[in-house]
Parts: structure tokens; sequence; C-alpha cells
């Protein structure tokens, strides 16, 4: 009598000895294996289990309580309140969500995918809180020299 197939789930559990998988069934997917036409069969669960499933969070709490902390010790701050820690995240949701959303009437209208730096600088200015530096029409050497400013000088 021939050696019998595993009655196991798994992708090892389905193999005969000629190597075809299923034996003359059709594969489809991870979910099992089925006859043509019939459906999924085959599993003691429906879905199958997920050993690692990933706990799906706010993001906002990525800002922890040690970066506000040192937000507010560059800003002067001796003590924070406990309350403070939800009051900033929401703030700065709330910032991001209106600068990014400038970015992205920028990036539509461009008929781009990429934010640039150009639509950051420019939604900025446009909320109101213009940053100077990074203009990339400023940082090369070329528009320096043109303007006048003494060349970089680098030693080796």
């Amino acid at each position: 009598m021939a050696p019998t197939v595993p009655n196991r789930g798994g992708p090892m559990g389905a193999r005969t000895t000629s190597g075809k998988v299923g034996g003359g069934k059709v594969g489809i997917g991870k979910g099992g294996f089925s006859k043509k036409g019939v459906g999924k069969v085959g599993g003691k669960t429906i879905m199958g289990g997920k050993r690692h499933r990933k706990i799906l969070r706010d993001t906002i709490h990525g800002i922890t309580k040690p970066a506000i902390r040192r937000l507010a010790r560059r800003g002067g701050v001796k003590r924070i309140s406990a309350h403070i820690y939800d009051e900033a995240r929401n703030a700065l949701k709330a910032y991001l969500e209106r600068v990014l959303g400038d970015c992205v009437i920028y990036v539509e209208y461009r008929n781009a995918k990429t934010v640039t730096v150009h639509d950051v600088i420019h939604s900025l200015r446009r909320v109101g809180r213009p940053i100077y530096g990074f203009d990339p029409d400023t940082n090369n050497a070329a528009t320096k020299a043109r303007r006048g400013a003494p060349p970089a000088v680098v030693y080796d």
C-alpha cells in the first residue's frame, strides 16, 4: 500500500508523490484548495489565523511625551501639566492638516503626485508662517556667485 498524504494544513500537507499540489485540484491562494467551480475548501478556520496582528492606533500618538516636553523646553517652559500633551497633539494635528491641505491643493493644480519644497514654502507663506533658507534656487553656488556673495571655501 502506498504511503498516504498527511491530512494536515499548510503548504506541504497537500503535496503528492508526483510533485503536483493538490493532486489535480486547482490552487487558489493561501485560503486552501478547491476543485474547479466548487469554492473554497479546507482549513479549520474561515480566514486563517494571523499570529502577529498589528494594533492600529492613531498616528498622532507617534508624537511622544518626551518630544512634546523637548519642544516646551526649547520654548522656555519649566513645568508641564499632564493635560498639555493631548492638547499639543491636537494643536499640531490641526496645524499640519491646514498646511498639508494647502500643499495638496498646489500638487493637484500641477497635476503632480509629489509634494515639493516649493509646495511647502508656498503653503507656509499662505498660512502666515513664511520660512526662509529652503528655496532650492537660493541654495546653489551659481546663484550665490551671481548675487555677489563670497564663494564657499572648502578646506581639504
